[in-house]
């Protein structure tokens, strides 16, 4: 069985990492806020509650979103394992994770921060499609529009350097108590996520097992 969890900052990989490998291993990739859009699309009673606090702007309570996960984690693609990516955050939300699923692996993803901070600056998004470029890496063939379906692109606004390094601080200080944690446990495996998305793959599928 994999139960696996991705840890890392913003804009190292994490997701593009967790579709590949869960299709792979068989089992799915979950990520909270695709299993809270999920919810809320599907207007299942915790979805209905979910979209309250999200169309109020405030944070949906930990408990709440822990339930939903506790549902999707008893559908049957789940039962050979999951790739949980993001979450937990911190200690608190790591202890609650534990009262749902054992984990057998924590994947933490580390990059220097210069590279992180190049790599989301230079990130643009397809509006439409969700298409994702680098215009230093992997840029469109027609500079500032998408490849599918010529839409023009756009910078997330938290992908502007002063969000970007907001971002890392608040991943480091929340974060760092729950690397400890889980290395205690003897779960975490640190990856070098530099190079190209094959090479960390490799190396990701080398940590799990």
């Amino acid at each position: 069985m994999h139960r696996v969890v991705f840890l890392g900052p913003p804009g190292v990989g994490k997701g593009t990492q967790a579709a590949e490998i869960s299709r792979d291993l068989g089992v799915p990739h979950l990520s909270t806020g695709d299993l809270l859009r999920s919810a809320v699309a599907g207007k299942t009673a915790l979805g209905l509650e979910a979209e309250g606090h999200m169309s109020a702007g405030r944070l949906v309570p930990d408990a709440l979103v822990l339930q939903i996960l506790h549902e999707r984690l008893a559908l049957p693609d789940a039962r050979a394992g999951f790739i949980l990516d993001g979450f937990p955050r911190n200690p608190a939300q790591a202890r609650a994770l534990d009262a749902i699923t054992p984990v057998d692996v924590v994947v933490s993803f580390d990059l220097p921060s210069e590279v992180l901070v190049a790599r989301m600056v230079d990130r643009r998004v397809c509006p439409a499609c969700k298409t994702v470029y680098n215009v230093s890496t992997q840029p469109p063939r027609v500079p500032g529009h998408c490849d599918r379906d010529g839409t023009e692109l756009v910078q997330r606004p938290d992908d502007r350097p002063e969000a970007v390094t907001t971002r890392l601080q608040v991943y480091a200080q929340q974060t760092a108590p729950l690397l400890e944690l889980y290395e205690t446990r003897g779960l975490l495996r640190p990856i070098d996520a530099r190079g190209t998305p094959a090479e960390v793959r490799l190396r990701v599928r080398k940590s799990i097992g």
